[in-house]
């Protein structure tokens, strides 16, 4: 088992609360939304972004929210412009942000191989910092004021966008807030959890959720709750193992998911429905 100090262990852990509430309360619009493949992709953009911020040697993470929101700003223009499925944009967007986040690494000057790098590819405990934790807490506050003060008009959108848009809700605002806020979550989350990981964290807790209730005020308390438990659990995990921390919490969420897809009461209605 990892022995950490004090200081750091706090750091750490609170960061992984954070970082579960926020990716968590993303997840559950992004689920609903059926962004999945959006998310998906602003999660490479931000590693992308990280791995610039490493090229020019500024912060990584300013270049990583960047990445992020520049490409969830282009996907429809593009789509629209190209003649061509968002699905296939994303698809092209996400290999190409791949590509450039390797190609960003290799031309830094002895940081490819560096613990910087790797812990922008798997997440670290001790690259969390004081200021990380900062950014996080005020995301997530801002995340939870965003769904207290617009719940009516969230819950239009969630039901039906169409029908939102039609009793008067601006659904180009909202979906455009949603996006920025989950590139904000997935930005902050970085360092914790990888760049290759960080989109479970989004997906597991809310998919998980999900299976279990059909209330938005229900779910919008589980899943978050679900993603802190994971993070810790997570946390938790990889000191005993001396695994990465982001790999340990995506096997920890994923875990949990798998299970509650077995036990759903959702899946044996649609079970029971099914033979009747």
């Amino acid at each position: 088992m990892i022995s950490l100090p004090f200081a750091l262990l706090v750091t750490a852990t609170l960061g992984s609360v954070l970082a579960g509430l926020s990716c968590s309360i993303a997840g559950v619009f992004v689920v609903r939304l059926n962004m999945a493949s959006i998310g998906f992709c602003m999660s490479h953009a931000a590693f992308a972004g990280a791995a610039f911020g490493l090229l020019v040697e500024v912060d990584p993470l300013p270049t990583a929210m960047l990445f992020a929101t520049l490409t969830a700003v282009l996907l429809a223009p593009v789509a629209n412009r190209a003649k061509l499925n968002t699905d296939v944009v994303i698809g092209i967007m996400f290999s190409l942000m791949i590509a450039l986040a390797f190609i960003f690494l290799n031309l830094s000057p002895g940081e490819a191989a560096s613990g910087t790098a790797l812990r922008i590819l798997w997440g670290s405990i001790f690259a969390v910092s004081e200021y990380d934790v900062l950014f996080l807490s005020l995301l997530s506050l801002v995340m939870l004021a965003f769904v207290v003060l617009f719940y009516k008009e969230i819950i239009a959108l969630l039901f039906n966008k169409k029908l939102a848009q039609a009793s008067g809700i601006n659904t180009y605002v909202f979906m455009l807030a949603i996006v920025f806020l989950t590139g904000l979550a997935v930005s902050f989350s970085l360092k914790l959890v990888g760049g290759l990981l960080v989109y479970a964290l989004i997906i597991n807790p809310a998919s998980t959720a999900y299976q279990f209730f059909w209330d938005f005020k229900k779910i919008m308390i589980f899943a978050p709750t679900i993603g802190v438990a994971s993070c810790l659990s997570g946390f938790v995990f990889s000191l005993e193992t001396d695994f990465p921390i982001g790999a340990s919490i995506v096997i920890v969420s994923a875990l949990v998911l798998a299970v509650s897809i077995a036990v759903s009461p959702k899946r044996r209605r649609r079970s029971s429905a099914s033979f009747a």
